[in-house]
């Protein structure tokens, strides 16, 4: 059974940490956690994150070094409700109140300017923050219990597939964090969609969990986000989500006879292929179901003893194109 000593003994950087995670459901001891500068895994709608209080720097920074994480690589903050943006945000652009109140609690961040009780750590020194109000209900219950907003990312070493269960924590994490909080399966699978205001117009920094054209239907055309050296948000990264596994996105069968002879995983959409595995995300081609299997379908072939992994592209729409987002990411080398 997994465990960890509460008793005092166990130091708060991670170096010093000592015992294995333990998986439940006690809201309270996580609370109690958080207020002590600790970190926690708990579950989202998106995936599970890796939590710390945001006005806690050194409790963010153990979120970085639990993850191996750049410092670069800011974070998004979750509030409990609408009117918490105002304790992270010092303005809202035009249009964000009507994406608040119609897409929150749920998979959308928007990058605001900070407020100055937001600690540099958490946004990598821009003057921008990431913000958004999950829709589990235990991380909402979790949010209500405490008088912070959580700085959380997804809890899994840096670069490597999100986790959507506890245990997927449990086996990356367990010997870095006391607690891990078991929401059950994430229902929505990839992370949040990732908007901001830059000048006079919206930006895409992440397709995720809501689609943009649901978006576009509050706010109007939302534009690419200019590519930059650094990331101006979080989840921008091209080199991410990544499997041990070499992973490899196009049309099936065009690129199997490049890897003849290999034992060969595939990721489909709803077609079963003839290989060594293959996963069909969604047999009756529901692009929701499909996104909240793919994290669990890279896992699975990266465990398995697939030399290669293929990805067909998904169709470029809906929840489609936070999909071919997260493949094209773990491809990337």
């Amino acid at each position: 059974m997994m465990h960890a000593s509460h008793d005092g003994g166990c130091q708060l950087s991670i170096a010093d940490f000592c015992g294995m995670a333990t998986i439940g459901n006690d809201l309270s001891t996580v609370a109690h956690l958080l207020r002590e500068g600790r970190i926690v895994a708990i579950p989202t709608e998106t995936v599970y994150g890796l939590a710390a209080n945001a006005f806690d720097e050194g409790a963010v920074l153990q979120v970085f070094e639990a993850k191996q994480r750049p410092s670069f690589d800011p974070l998004i903050v979750h509030v409990g409700q609408q009117a918490d943006v105002h304790r992270v945000a010092r303005e809202l652009p035009p249009g964000a109140q009507a994406l608040i109140d119609a897409f929150w609690p749920g998979p959308l961040t928007l990058v605001l300017p900070k407020r100055d009780a937001v600690p540099d750590i958490v946004t990598c020194g821009i003057d921008t923050v990431g913000v958004r109000m999950p829709a589990h209900p235990l991380a909402l219950q979790l949010l209500h219990a405490l008088d912070f907003p959580l700085a959380a990312p997804s809890a899994n070493p840096f670069g490597y597939v999100s986790p959507t269960t506890a245990q997927h924590v449990a086996d990356q994490l367990g010997e870095r964090i006391p607690y891990i909080l078991d929401g059950g399966p994430c229902e929505v699978g990839v992370e949040s969609t990732i908007i901001g205001w830059e000048g006079d117009r919206w930006v895409l920094y992440r397709p995720g969990g809501i689609a943009l054209e649901a978006i576009e239907a509050v706010i109007g055309s939302v534009a690419d986000a200019v590519k930059q050296v650094l990331p101006a948000a979080p989840g921008m990264l091209e080199s991410h989500y990544a499997p041990r596994t070499p992973v490899h996105v196009g049309d099936i069968e065009a690129l199997l006879p490049r890897f003849a002879g290999k034992r060969i995983g595939i990721i489909s959409f709803r077609e079963a292929h003839a290989a060594h595995r293959c996963v069909a995300l969604s047999e009756r081609g529901d692009l929701s179901e499909a996104a909240r299997n793919l994290f669990a379908a890279l896992r699975e072939l990266d465990s398995s003893d697939c030399e290669v992994i293929l990805a067909e592209r998904f169709p470029e729409e809906g929840l489609g194109r936070a999909i071919n987002d997260r493949l094209r990411r773990a491809a990337s080398r």
